[in-house]
């Protein structure tokens, strides 16, 4: 006899219900009601938080934490409000996929430190963050700073010793 339309060869039907039928009805629910949990949850908590506000390069993104407020009203009053935005000084410039994979790690940070009532006060910046706005000054201000690096020395120029307030100071 032939096999049904649709129906995988018998064969097949062996081999799937070896992989599907090794775990019991419940177990199946439980897993359903895990993965369902979960992508319910993230995605809820992807709306509430306005997720997709992350992927843009607006400023006004970074606020919708409160905790950001401070840091915003700042940057607004910065020399560097009119030429720069927050992905400007705070992202990596070398590749798009740099750039969203510092976006992704700072943003689950931030969701963790900021649902866990576990952040700086005042918001302090990371070695990694601090790594890339070094990087992005250097990038964005070479004309200058190549004037005055100092080429013999061992540690680079360090730009946020001097200017550690100058995206927004507060």
């Amino acid at each position: 006899m032939s096999a049904l339309v649709g129906q995988p060869p018998p064969e097949h039907r062996a081999g799937l219900r070896r992989l599907f039928g090794a775990l019991p009805v419940w177990g199946w629910m439980v897993i359903t009601a895990i993965a369902g949990g979960i992508a319910g949850l993230g995605g809820y908590t992807f709306f509430y938080a306005e997720g997709a506000s992350y992927l843009s390069d607006d400023p006004r993104a970074c606020v919708n934490c409160h905790v950001m407020r401070d840091v915003y009203a700042a940057w607004g009053k910065s020399s560097h409000k009119t030429v720069a935005v927050c992905n400007d000084c705070h992202t990596p410039h070398n590749s798009i996929l740099s750039k969203y994979a510092v976006k992704a790690l700072n943003g689950f940070n931030h969701s963790i430190a900021f649902t866990t009532d576990t952040y700086p006060r005042p918001i302090r910046i990371t070695s990694l963050n601090r790594d890339v706005a070094q990087h992005n000054c250097l990038y964005c201000h070479a004309e200058v700073t190549a004037q005055i690096s100092h080429a013999e020395s061992t540690e680079p120029t360090d730009c946020l010793r001097c200017h550690s307030r100058v995206g927004h100071d507060y």
